[in-house]
């Protein structure tokens, strides 16, 4: 793995859960870490590295996938709050699969080749959003009656699970970003975020930021 600069916080910081959330659904967690760098074109270091990652990651990986702690502690919390892993597919698993059905993880850009190279290595659900936009520290709730959501004309269901910062819901729990709230061309800071559920080890967590922050320096 690449070294990190110095002026990188090493230590993940624990985000909040509502208590309703925490109840229902225990080992429900996030946390993020802050590092001093935006999107744009990736840059042929990190290209390299999802190529290098492609060659590794074959059919016979891609099968045994769901067997392995980590997919499977996902797609059991998947069904838990009603979604079927296997027509709304977990992050990782989205991501193997397009890797059989490109023929290779394809470059996006910096910030998403930094997530796939997290997920896949790691196995862990990692998102990203714009830290200059962002109110407070991040965390878990459910929405509320009326809740808007930008970018989405009607509210949000009642009980809706998302990622929010202290004012406002940022992202529909594995769905939609909220507008302007992703990583954008001119954002200059970027908070990964890593989602835990029950059976995922919170070592997992801080390694898939690890990796993830270590790409983006890449």
């Amino acid at each position: 793995m690449a070294e990190l600069p110095e002026e990188w916080e090493a230590a993940p910081e624990p985000g909040w859960v509502d208590g309703q959330l925490a109840e229902e659904f225990p080992g429900l967690s996030i946390v993020t870490t802050t590092v001093e760098a935006g999107s744009g074109r990736s840059p042929e270091a990190l290209k390299e590295r999802l190529r290098l990652l492609s060659d590794r990651f074959g059919g016979q990986q891609a099968i045994v996938l769901r067997q392995r702690q980590i997919p499977w502690a996902y797609r059991v919390f998947f069904r838990h709050i009603g979604m079927d892993p296997d027509t709304t597919r977990t992050p990782i698993e989205q991501l193997s699969f397009e890797r059989m059905h490109d023929g290779s993880f394809k470059s996006r850009n910096r910030v998403d080749d930094a997530l796939t190279i997290g997920m896949v290595e790691v196995g862990v659900a990692l998102r990203a959003f714009d830290a200059d936009r962002l109110d407070g520290r991040l965390g878990l709730r459910l929405s509320a009656e009326g809740e808007r959501f930008e970018g989405r004309v009607s509210p949000l269901p009642v009980g809706t699970i998302v990622i929010s910062d202290e004012k406002r819901a940022l992202e529909i729990l594995f769905g939609k970003t909220a507008e302007g709230r992703g990583v954008q061309r001119r954002t200059k800071r970027t908070i990964l975020a890593a989602i835990g559920v029950r059976g995922v080890p919170d070592v997992a967590l801080e390694e898939g930021l690890w990796v993830a922050a270590s790409a983006l320096h890449a």
